[in-house]
């Protein structure tokens, strides 16, 4: 089975360079200033002019307004825009409408009752990401904590949109993470870093080799 990796979280020409002859097919910049993976709309406008045909660009954004949205479109070149807050299917829709581009919205799953929350996203959104639920009274991220969730959750399940699977992705685990659930899409950031918000080449390389011996 084919399975499309994601490296999200990329700020550096060399990780990025790691994600591109690895196989990745999707690089991810975080527009979120309060993450250590936050990069301003110049770099990763640079970053992504050096990606090749075939490999898509993706924003990653909290809950943005409009305002902050045209600020990064007006100046990085994006294939997709992934929504990572608590976005409404009708803002979704909005999104779309008002950026021409295709829009992937991220679920957060702590137990079977969040996948309703899929089912909406997936009327409108092109694209769903099933990514680890923060934990509760803990200070934490969106995203990119570093946390699995209990992935039989999304066993023998199908949706009706593209999928990628994400949290607490690894080198080691992505195997397993595709096995139970039949995901033929991963996103991994935290899980290729050596420090908080700094991509190791080596271990970018490390999960590619892995996802692509699948």
């Amino acid at each position: 089975m084919s399975v499309a990796a994601k490296i999200c979280g990329l700020s550096e020409p060399e990780s990025l360079r790691a994600a591109v002859a690895g196989g990745a097919r999707y690089v991810g910049f975080v527009f979120y200033p309060r993450s250590p993976r936050a990069i301003a709309p110049p770099m990763a406008a640079e970053l992504a002019r050096l990606l090749p045909t075939g490999v898509r660009s993706v924003g990653l954004f909290v809950d943005p307004d409009d305002e902050y949205l045209e600020h990064v479109t007006g100046q990085v070149p994006l294939d997709l825009i992934q929504l990572h807050g608590a976005e409404t299917p009708r803002r979704i829709a909005e999104v779309k409408g008002r950026y021409a581009l295709p829009v992937m919205k991220a679920v957060k799953i702590g137990g079977p009752e969040d996948l309703a929350a899929a089912l909406e996203a997936a009327e409108v959104a092109d694209r769903l990401l099933f990514d680890a639920k923060p934990p509760a009274k803990v200070s934490a991220l969106p995203g990119g904590n570093g946390i699995a969730f209990d992935w039989t959750i999304l066993a023998g399940r199908s949706w009706p949109r593209p999928w990628m699977l994400s949290g607490g992705l690894t080198a080691e685990n992505v195997a397993e993470a595709v096995r139970v659930t039949g995901a033929t899409a991963v996103d991994v950031s935290s899980g290729v870093e050596d420090r908080p918000g700094h991509k190791d080449p080596a271990l970018v390389r490390a999960f590619l080799s892995a996802v692509a011996a699948l």
